[in-house]
């Protein structure tokens, strides 16, 4: 995939995003980037596991670095909230420099955000980097079917392309994988709130409910809860 033939355009939040012409789609709801992952990944994602758990610790995985907004506003709430925060995220096509350098995320009241914008995609690869005393960040450089993936998950972003267009991505072994590397109440969010992805996740040890989507944008999403003391199947890589 040549991510210099990525365009950038504006969303109707008035927040950027990018268009993949090899995956024939935008790397976020064109009806409002921000709004899509303040609403599905921050909120029903990152924000209910810490206050429904009361955490002060949280290990994040993350289907898909992207554009890096899922990871910055993780790390603005992190250390907001004071919640210590491991996030692990992995990218087999990272955006080059020229595409990134194009973006720009505005986050009031925050006059940092810039910076550790620019600090997760200038971040090292597979090794972990302190962003701030509370907000670690793991990019992994690999193909999330193959990689290693951490031990004791507490949420999961699952912010892949779309089932058509990435449907390695979305296959019950990769779930089930995933799902076996998650603490009992983990929660992981998707923007797809197809049936079979449902199915898929149920069967793999989480509890789905479908919740209203972002505002002006999709009618449902997805939010699994993990079950406690499950070993699901398929059985495949550790």
């Amino acid at each position: 995939m040549n991510n210099d033939t990525l365009s950038t355009d504006v969303t109707e939040d008035g927040s950027l995003t990018l268009f993949s012409p090899a995956a024939g789609e935008h790397y976020h709801s064109t009806h409002g980037a921000m709004t899509e992952s303040r609403h599905i990944f921050l909120g029903l994602g990152f924000c209910h596991f810490v206050s429904s758990r009361q955490a002060h610790e949280v290990c994040v995985l993350e289907a898909g670095l992207g554009t890096g907004l899922n990871a910055l506003l993780t790390l603005l709430e992190a250390v907001r909230c004071g919640i210590h925060t491991t996030y692990y995220t992995y990218e087999l096509y990272p955006l080059t420099d020229a595409i990134y350098r194009q973006l720009h995320f505005d986050v009031p009241g925050c006059s940092e955000a810039d910076d550790w914008f620019l600090q997760i995609h200038t971040a090292e690869w597979n090794s972990p980097v302190s962003l701030h005393p509370l907000f670690t960040l793991v990019k992994i450089h690999a193909d999330l079917t193959a990689a290693t993936l951490p031990q004791n998950v507490q949420v999961v972003y699952w912010d892949a392309f779309s089932p058509e267009a990435q449907p390695e991505l979305w296959s019950e072994e990769l779930l089930a994988r995933v799902s076996r590397h998650c603490l009992a109440g983990a929660v992981l969010t998707t923007y797809c709130a197809k049936g079979e992805v449902r199915r898929r996740l149920e069967r793999c040890g989480f509890s789905v409910e479908r919740m209203a989507g972002p505002p002006g944008g999709k009618r449902e999403v997805l939010r699994g809860i993990r079950h406690d003391g499950l070993h699901c199947a398929p059985k495949g890589k550790p």
